[in-house]
């Protein structure tokens, strides 16, 4: 009698499971609202680092490699966080706010001297042990020469911690001021580092000279 009751237990468990597969994975989808939803922007644009001569560069396209299908969470922990828009757009308004500002944005690709494809491989939260918000943007950019065709890889880094709130709303606002320094440290580095610097040089001397 005992068998028979564990054993009609057993396929009303298994019932239950396959009915229902989140429970297997202990968690349900975390969907997208304003509550949960940030607007990602740099707090001021990055100045980037001065050239022998002046530069315009052409921000070509932002290409995510990060994997994930959903290009606007940020994270699936917490309830779940999301950006206002694909994580690409983010940064390439950030990118190319910085460019403008100090004119070194090209209008149009016959204007530019130099033409950039960024590569995103990460960019949002990581999970960690609940007590700080860890951002990582980890990111490639190829910058190419518009006179020559050749072109150079460099990459950019940026990371931040926040320590973490209690309150939904005081997590969003610490999760943004995290993703924002988080931003601004990887532009700076791409825009104000010695790769970008070497990589101009390296592909301005086989620039044919008239």
């Amino acid at each position: 009698m005992a068998r028979s009751r564990f054993f009609i237990l057993m396929v009303g468990l298994g019932m239950l499971l396959f009915l229902n597969p989140l429970i297997l994975q202990g968690k349900t989808e975390p969907k997208q609202t304003p509550e949960n939803t940030i607007s990602l922007k740099l707090p001021e644009p990055v100045k980037p680092q001065t050239f022998p001569r002046p530069l315009k560069f052409l921000v070509v396209n932002v290409i995510d490699r990060t994997g994930d299908p959903r290009p606007m969470l940020v994270s699936e922990g917490r309830g779940g966080i999301f950006f206002d828009r694909d994580r690409t757009v983010v940064v390439r308004q950030a990118l190319e706010d910085s460019l403008r500002a100090p004119g070194m944005l090209a209008p149009d690709e016959a204007s530019a001297d130099f033409l950039l494809t960024v590569y995103l491989f990460q960019f949002g939260l990581a999970e960690g042990s609940g007590f700080e918000i860890f951002t990582k943007l980890d990111m490639n950019v190829v910058v190419k020469s518009r006179a020559t065709g050749k072109s150079q890889e460099v990459p950019a880094l940026g990371t931040s911690i926040e320590q973490a709130a209690l309150r939904k709303k005081n997590i969003l606002k610490r999760a943004q001021a995290s993703l924002e320094e988080c931003l601004t440290t990887a532009l700076r580095n791409f825009l104000r580092g010695v790769k970008l610097r070497e990589a101009i040089e390296s592909l301005s001397a086989s620039v044919p000279q008239s």
